[in-house]
């Protein structure tokens, strides 16, 4: 476990002492955690701007881990997983700038469900997906996550059962921890 940074910042980097609020955790993420974290923050900035960019760094990063026909599969996987925040999600999904080299709370969340997923730890999936839609219809992104988690697998990137959170803390409390 380590302990989470509290740096007070907003999406754009900029320092702030009101209007929202990304709280950073220094990233020790590498293989398949990484995988997760910046295909999320990837496609998610996507989502949000509309700049095809964003989905090409994903492509990258996945075909450059894959090859072309596993990339093909994992970017498919990953935004159908990712489409579904949209759908579902009663809040903001935060996340960091592209160039931060470590994960905001919502993307260490997200790296945390698909964890949960793959080792099948069924209490720490849900409560990650609720924190993170703030709403009690969760099951489309969960069966989404399974997908993309079970595709994971299939490629051999299997994240570590300690990237699951216990429960899904609040980065801004004392003593928070995240793993």
């Amino acid at each position: 476990m380590r302990k989470v940074s509290r740096t007070r910042i907003t999406t754009s980097g900029a320092s702030s002492r009101s209007g929202p609020e990304v709280v950073y955790v220094p990233s020790h993420a590498e293989g398949p955690e990484r995988l997760v974290g910046l295909g999320f923050r990837y496609w998610m900035h996507g989502r949000k701007t509309g700049n095809i960019a964003c989905w090409e760094r994903a492509w990258e990063l996945y075909s450059g881990a894959f090859g072309l026909l596993g990339g093909r599969v994992a970017v498919t996987q990953l935004s159908t997983w990712v489409g579904a925040f949209g759908a579902s999600s009663c809040r903001k999904i935060e996340i960091a700038d592209g160039t931060r080299p470590d994960f905001c709370r919502d993307e260490c969340i997200a790296i945390s469900l698909i964890a949960a997923c793959q080792h099948r730890t069924c209490p720490a999936l849900r409560a990650c997906a609720f924190a993170l839609l703030e709403t009690s219809q969760i099951d489309g992104v969960i069966n989404e996550a399974q997908d993309f988690a079970d595709t994971l697998a299939s490629l051999e990137q299997v994240l570590s059962p300690a990237s699951i959170m216990r429960a899904p803390v609040d980065f801004n409390s004392p003593g928070a921890v995240a793993h």
